[in-house]
């Protein structure tokens, strides 16, 4: 029985290739190679798909799931950078540089990730016009993504932290597969926020009121994504 993330890999479906957005992008002949090295594998809640040290063999993304993205201390304290959603491709930095990871990326619930070899990343590189402009348009809106972070991170605002980490996950550029309903629980909200489960239920609530989401079974609906990108309290 398979017990590894590699072990477990395999061919994506159709239905699976259809949900990766730089697929469109590329040639019908480098469409083709690539369709054939991509993989996909399932992830069981804790299983960690990046490991700080580790050095890169994979351009990772999230078919569907839920991931975040964290950092330990010297002193042993994990910091969370982000949660990645569904349709989002992450580590491209790293995996252009052929670098070790520097974070650690572990999967919060089941979630299906698939992978790209570093070797056909970088043969993509050299001969697609196409994927270089999504690469560079990935990296661009990433730094508005951690400049968003780090202001939610430092917000004294309950209320402004929640809604502008919900704003970052579900930037339609960096996770397209999201789509009307961002499926969350709020106990994963508040461990990707940072805070306790009760305070994020109640600026949801606040959040609702002002008719900027609403709280589904199993999920928020985003009503006005600019509103909660810079929202005030």
């Amino acid at each position: 029985m398979p017990s590894t993330l590699h072990e477990r890999r395999r061919l994506l479906s159709d239905e699976e290739l259809a949900g990766v957005p730089w697929l469109s992008h590329l040639k019908p002949a480098e469409h083709e190679r690539v369709v054939a090295e991509l993989r996909i594998s399932e992830a069981a809640a804790g299983d960690v798909i990046c490991r700080m040290g580790r050095r890169a063999t994979y351009w990772f993304g999230v078919v569907d799931g839920l991931l975040k993205m964290s950092t330990e201390t010297a002193d042993g304290h994990s910091i969370t950078f982000s949660g990645l959603t569904p349709g989002g491709w992450f580590g491209e930095g790293t995996v252009m540089k052929r670098e070790a990871y520097r974070y650690n990326i572990q999967a919060l619930r089941k979630s299906h990730v698939a992978g790209l070899p570093v070797d056909t990343f970088h043969w993509l590189l050299d001969h697609s016009i196409g994927f270089n402009r999504f690469v560079m348009n990935q990296l661009n809106e990433r730094l508005a993504h951690f400049i968003l972070a780090i202001e939610a991170d430092r917000t004294p605002s309950p209320e402004q932290r929640v809604a502008r980490n919900l704003a970052a996950l579900v930037n339609p550029v960096l996770f397209p597969g999201v789509g009307g309903v961002l499926r969350i629980t709020q106990q994963e909200l508040a461990y990707l926020v940072g805070l306790s489960r009760q305070r994020v239920n109640e600026a949801l609530k606040a959040l609702a009121a002002q008719g900027l989401l609403q709280i589904e079974y199993g999920g928020l609906r985003i009503l006005d994504l600019p509103a909660l990108r810079h929202q005030t309290f």
